[in-house]
């Protein structure tokens, strides 16, 4: 059986020795691409792989119809709508995602985002704390357990929303649940994103539902571009000069944001919630781990795509 690692932007090389140290342990080989610059070369590298662990690489309809032999993609993290889930099963391959290994990681890349925006991104005026302010998680998956663990830390006041989470685990971690997202922003001075992209989502942070924060608002997102309604945010930011936006994944509209809110708006260059040592190597052994457990045993508790 081969694994491979196909990977544009590579693992940390402890992260490569432990996806190693699985794959050979197990009695698998294991096959590197990094740093591949031409989809054509994917393609290649595919061709006799079993398995294949990816980070932010596009795993489409091609892809899937040049490896013959595979059965299983594995994306390190928690998000993997960079792969065709219906060509994955259209193919008979089994995708499987990460979740929890990224958590505090993107976690606290939002409290640093906070931080810097509550104090205007350090431009030496007077700011505000974030202790006594009441804040929201637009989700409560594993990365919003994390926010809700360091906003204790900040003695900050927690809500949050999620509708296919029980209200009893929020109540549990000292969380006070609401019922819909409009309670939640109406309620809270500073709104987390971690949602993830669906067809339900896209474009769902809206003019509305971001209008209902309290004055002086401020929206976080560490989730997916895609969940914003970048036209209807712009507007609000427009008609409302109190609200912030800092975001950890680029909008198509950036320069715009750029260009009429400074101050207000802050992106990263790249997406950068997983970009820790930590996080790079609990993924990627992670990864390893699942394709082990599946090629072995047949599991698949961490599966995303249909049969």
């Amino acid at each position: 059986m081969k694994v491979l690692v196909a990977t544009e932007k590579p693992f940390a090389k402890v992260a490569v020795d432990g996806i190693r140290k699985e794959i050979e342990g197990a009695g698998y080989e294991l096959a590197l691409l990094e740093k591949y610059t031409d989809k054509q070369q994917l393609f290649d590298a595919v061709k006799d792989a079993n398995a294949v662990i990816i980070r932010s690489d596009i795993i489409d309809k091609e892809v899937l119809d040049a490896a013959k032999e595979l059965k299983i993609v594995v994306r390190a993290g928690a998000g993997y709508d960079n792969v065709d889930l219906e060509a994955a099963t259209a193919h008979g391959v089994c995708v499987m995602n990460t979740p929890g290994q990224n958590s505090n990681a993107v976690a606290e890349l939002a409290f640093g985002m906070m931080v810097m925006a509550v104090r205007n991104f350090y431009d030496g005026k007077s700011g505000t704390e974030l202790k006594g302010k009441k804040l929201g998680i637009h989700a409560y998956g594993n990365v919003g357990r994390n926010v809700a663990r360091i906003a204790k830390g900040f003695g900050m006041d927690i809500y949050a929303y999620d509708a296919y989470c029980p209200k009893e685990a929020m109540e549990a971690d000292g969380v006070k649940p609401v019922d819909s997202a409009e309670e939640l922003y109406a309620t809270c001075n500073v709104v987390s994103l971690h949602i993830p992209a669906t067809a339900e989502t896209k474009n769902s942070i809206n003019y509305a539902l971001v209008n209902r924060m309290p004055k002086n608002g401020l929206l976080v997102n560490t989730a997916r571009k895609e969940v914003i309604n970048e036209t209807e945010l712009i507007k609000l930011m427009e008609d409302r000069p109190d609200l912030k936006y800092v975001t950890d994944i680029m909008p198509v509209a950036n320069e715009e944001f750029a260009a009429k809110f400074p101050g207000r708006y802050f992106s990263t260059p790249k997406k950068m919630g997983a970009q820790t040592a930590e996080a790079n190597i609990n993924a990627g052994i992670a990864a390893a781990r699942q394709i082990v457990g599946f090629l072995k045993d047949g599991c698949e508790k961490f599966r995303v795509n249909k049969k």
